[in-house]
């Protein structure tokens, strides 16, 4: 339950309809329950401080929870950004998934080690795992999205920028949505970011090789902006932008001729002209990160760091907070921090918090890692926590008879067919059962129903007073149809078993790496063998003569399922503290405290001072604590 409501304020531009045109021109459906969740708040949640890493005196954070909490808290802390950058989700229709990289087992190391070379990548023991779906009907696409702008809105700057990164599914309309939310007039430039992609024709279309940016700045100055120049890389790239054949003079020098007024011609020589640069533009050529970049976190959507610098460079100066409220690879805050800014880099996923942790404790930045306790941080991401919700629900089967509102039906023997609503944790609009949800099942979702209907069933994750939904449900005498509430927490509790790790400790007078050494003799995880488990019958399904059928097979010792490792030398419960730390790259390496190494794992974690507990992290994101 939250603490409290904290108003959306500023309200949106004076003068223009909440979604009153989209009302009309979409038939909107949610423009009335968006009016009444603005009007509620934002909700309040308890935060809980993780881990702290370095003295963090510019007070960067790395935030685990949704983007309307995340800002509520923000503007209860009287905390205000100058710039922000998202990415949402761009109601794509397509579904997200992690790579998960089997390590290799340290008890046979030293046999690999013999070979003394990297296995192909093809070679590499991995599946898949889901990480979101970006699957959206549009009206709650853009509730949802007019929600987290106004979040974001209230805790802006009154000079801060704002650029908001979608494609061709869905830029239009929010294009209308942010119009109306920060003012037509604060609206700056539609950027085309280009980018290379397969050269193929298509029947119906040309080639989709761009996304767009949305920048709008609140500062009719453009205090906070900077224009600037861009070096070209050659004289040939310069010549081939101008369209020009150099000429060369009798030194030998290159230049093309420009006109000067008056219809003159000078000659401008191609070695001063790439030292002067071109202007950025609204038209920005970068390409996408490949796998095999220096940058890359194997992070599905990750976004290259050039790109995000550019945006930084031109709408903050050093020492400006920046921040990215659907952070995913953690990119933004990586930028800001190597620019000389202040960052919050926020995400509802567990991988990307994981992410973007070891990747700016490997830049060595300084920041607080924080977890929103709103009741929904159940499992590493929404969609493997729904699908674990709908599993536990006892009877629950699919209805197709029933509205995609409904997560599907309970069949019972005296009342017959009774529909079951299920909160999506991928809208945060519905995580909270409240008086706005309440009246919308009333009267929106059973008056569809069935007139055989007689009972429904409402799950929630949250609540925000069970007196007063049970109260508004009395006085509504609009539907006979009987409503029970449940609590989803009471189905999952118990449900969430950690890790399995036996581990003795050695003290060493002669280690160079430290005078303590952790050694981890074996490890289990059920819920990694579990998902093992499953593409292995997948993979046996779908093998042929070309292609057998290849098993992922986990030795005893299980050592093969571990991703990170830290050692908490400084305090034996509360927030962690991460004194010594390891993490093992898909190809088996080392990453000792941020630096990468050429050595293998060989089942060890290394200390200074006395550890007094251990952390692990399975390969697919678990982390699991334990006091030694």
């Amino acid at each position: 339950m939250p603490i409290k409501y904290i108003p959306f304020i500023p309200e949106p531009v004076e003068g223009q309809a909440v979604l009153g045109n989209f009302n009309r021109i979409l038939k909107y459906k949610g423009a009335d329950d968006v009016s009444m969740v603005l009007q509620r708040g934002m909700p309040l949640y308890e935060m809980e401080q993780q881990e702290t890493v370095g003295g963090n005196p510019d007070g960067n954070l790395v935030i685990r929870g949704e983007c309307v909490s995340a800002c509520a808290y923000l503007k209860d802390q009287g905390i205000q950004v100058d710039l922000v950058y998202i990415d949402p989700p761009f109601a794509s229709g397509a579904d997200y998934a992690k790579k998960v990289y089997i390590r290799r087992n340290p008890k046979v190391a030293e046999a690999i080690a013999q070979a003394e070379q990297e296995l192909d990548m093809d070679e590499l023991k991995a599946f898949e795992e889901k990480m979101y779906g970006d699957v959206w009907d549009k009206e709650k696409y853009l509730s949802w999205m007019y929600e987290n702008l106004m979040a974001i809105k209230s805790v802006m700057s009154e000079t801060a920028s704002i650029y908001v990164h979608l494609d061709w599914h869905i830029v239009h309309y929010v294009k209308i949505l942010m119009d109306e939310i920060f003012g037509e007039d604060c609206f700056s430039n539609d950027i085309v970011w280009h980018y290379s992609g397969w050269n193929k024709k298509l029947k119906n279309s040309f080639e989709k090789r761009h996304d767009t940016l949305l920048y709008y700045c609140l500062d009719d100055n453009g205090k906070n902006f900077n224009s600037f120049f861009e070096q070209w890389e050659s004289e040939d790239e310069y010549i081939k932008k101008r369209k020009q054949k150099p000429l060369i003079d009798e030194n030998g020098r290159r230049y093309v001729l420009s006109d000067a007024g008056g219809g003159k011609r000078v000659a401008r020589y191609l070695d001063e002209a790439i030292k002067e640069g071109v202007v950025v533009d609204d038209v920005w050529d970068i390409d996408k990160i490949n796998n095999s970049a220096k940058e890359s976190v194997d992070y599905s959507t990750q976004k290259p760091e050039v790109l995000l610098e550019r945006i930084i460079k031109a709408s903050s100066n050093e020492g400006m907070l920046v921040a990215d409220f659907f952070g995913g690879s953690g990119v933004t805050a990586a930028a800001a921090s190597k620019l000389g800014r202040r960052f919050i880099h926020c995400d509802i996923g567990l991988n990307s918090i994981q992410t973007t942790r070891d990747r700016l404790k490997a830049d060595g930045a300084q920041f607080e890692v924080l977890e929103i306790k709103d009741g929904v941080q159940l499992y590493r991401n929404p969609v493997q926590t729904m699908d674990k919700i709908k599993s536990l629900i006892p009877g629950l089967k699919n209805e197709d008879s029933l509205d995609s509102f409904w997560e599907g039906a309970i069949t019972d023997s005296r009342l017959g067919t009774i529909p079951v609503y299920v909160p999506n944790l991928m809208d945060s609009s519905s995580k909270l059962l409240d008086v706005v949800t309440m009246n919308r099942i009333i009267h929106q979702a059973i008056p569809d129903l069935d007139s055989s209907i007689k009972k429904v069933i409402v799950y929630y994750i949250d609540i925000t007073s069970e007196e007063e939904i049970r109260k508004f449900i009395a006085q509504d005498d609009s539907t006979d149809v009987e409503i029970e509430l449940r609590d989803l927490k009471a189905v999952l509790d118990g449900v969430v078993i950690g890790d399995w790790a036996q581990f003795h400790i050695e003290e060493r007078t002669d280690d160079l790496f430290g005078r303590y050494a952790v050694a981890v003799d074996a490890f289990v995880s059920d819920r990694v063998l579990q998902k093992i488990d499953e593409f292995n019958q997948k993979a046996r399904l779908n093998a042929t003569a070309k292609k057998p059928f290849k098993p992922i097979e986990i030795s005893d010792t299980g050592l093969e399922l571990i991703e990170y490792l830290s050692l908490d030398c400084t305090a034996a419960q509360g927030e962690w503290h991460s004194d010594s730390e390891i993490k093992i790259d898909k190809n088996g390496f080392v990453i000792q405290n941020g630096e990468k190494t050429k050595d293998f794992w060989d089942g060890t974690i290394r200390s200074e001072g006395k550890p007094l507990r251990l952390k692990i992290r399975n390969i697919c994101g678990d982390e699991t604590v334990w006091e030694i």
